[in-house]
């Protein structure tokens, strides 16, 4: 994911989406996102993301607290099986206030509508208060009108301290699994006509599978509770990079193909187009 306000360098993207069956919570999605950021922008940036749900609020947003490695030991676990994709099949694939708070180093905006956005860019603090494209918000409300639009406002000195953004909501499809990866870091609407190069581990899971089901994943003895409860115990997926291209999109796979634990079976989606 790529996606940025105005111009900025991402690398070393992870991303990760698992399906969950949570005691309290039932059956939801949990996403993962981190990358190293850099700031090229004269002023504030942020980075957006497009989620696949319309309930999403601040108490969605998971504390990272001492597990700040929690991706990475994600990746590690499947980083020996892992390979370079070679061919990846294509998928054509009530409105509430912007939600705006502080979540680690990010003030974060939730909008169902992004047009609203700049509407409560005030309650931003000055020095990460970015500029916003017009273009690029009504990308997102043509091309996403039933998502949950986040918008994670940083600096540079934020990006260096940042944590791994952990999150869970309702999905509007549980059987669809699906991480944001549309590239654009000018500030501008993303061209899904575009070649784009990647640098992204992708990972999937689901508590469904059986035992012997991808790769465990080893989590340090003293992770909170709370945050463990919404964590996979194996996880799947690979790593697109090393000067790979590949048309502009996000990745998916669904629940069934997500069980044969075959990374093979991971597409790559783009919007439907108004």
């Amino acid at each position: 994911m790529r996606i940025s306000t105005g111009e900025a360098a991402f690398s070393g993207t992870i991303v990760y989406c698992g399906r969950q069956h949570h005691s309290v919570h039932g059956l939801v999605h949990v996403l993962g996102y981190q990358n190293t950021a850099v700031n090229l922008a004269d002023g504030p940036n942020a980075m957006l993301l497009h989620l696949p749900t319309r309930q999403l609020t601040r108490r969605h947003f998971l504390s990272a607290g001492r597990a700040g490695d929690v991706l990475h030991r994600m990746v590690a676990a499947v980083e020996n099986v892992a390979a370079t994709a070679d061919d990846i099949a294509w998928m054509s694939a009530e409105p509430q206030p912007v939600q705006v708070f502080d979540h680690d180093v990010y003030t974060v905006l939730l909008a169902d509508d992004a047009t609203a956005i700049p509407g409560s860019l005030w309650q931003v603090p000055p020095h990460r208060r970015p500029d916003f494209d017009p273009d690029l918000l009504h990308f997102y409300a043509d091309h996403f009108p039933d998502h949950t639009i986040v918008v994670c406002c940083f600096d540079n000195a934020d990006a260096q301290r940042a944590k791994p953004l952990l999150l869970w909501y309702p999905p509007l499809d549980p059987d669809r699994l699906t991480v944001p990866a549309l590239d654009s870091h000018t500030g501008k609407a993303p061209d899904l006509d575009a070649t784009v190069p990647v640098d992204h581990w992708v990972l999937f899971s689901t508590d469904h599978a059986p035992s012997d089901w991808g790769a465990p994943v080893a989590y340090p003895r003293d992770m909170r509770h709370r945050l463990r409860a919404f964590l996979p115990t194996a996880v799947v997926g690979r790593h697109y990079g090393r000067g790979q291209t590949l048309t502009n999109g996000d990745f998916t796979i669904s629940h069934r193909d997500l069980l044969t634990g075959d990374p093979d079976r991971i597409e790559r989606l783009q919007p439907t187009r108004p």
